[in-house]
């Protein structure tokens, strides 16, 4: 089973060639190759490779398959006896990402 442990947007991702994730909104199109360069983390069916903290010669290729917004998060404020209340919601901007490959910059 090969697999590795992404840093996106300072958030650690166990990532698999070809499968999508959904992760921070990353600046680029629909349909657009973006190229994952910090591997903190990557194992094959011969080696492990552990970064410290990141692995120089290797990145992950992956395609965006689509934007969208996250599921809402209500986040509600109390102060008891003063009358003071406040009630905000936020929808996270993501993108869904297709890892296609694992390679080394060689």
């Amino acid at each position: 089973m090969i697999y590795a442990i992404l840093d996106t947007n300072g958030k650690q991702l166990w990532v698999t060639p070809g499968k999508f994730y959904d992760i921070d909104r990353i600046s680029a199109d629909p349909g657009e190759y973006v190229k994952l360069s910090k591997v903190l983390f990557f194992r094959n069916q011969k080696q492990i490779m552990i970064g410290q903290p990141c692995i120089n010669n290797l990145y992950a290729k992956g395609k965006i398959l689509k934007h969208f917004r996250g599921r809402k998060v209500t986040v509600f404020k109390m102060k008891p006896k003063k009358n003071m209340y406040s009630k905000n919601g936020h929808r996270q901007e993501m993108s869904r990402i297709l890892i296609e490959s694992i390679n080394t910059t060689q």
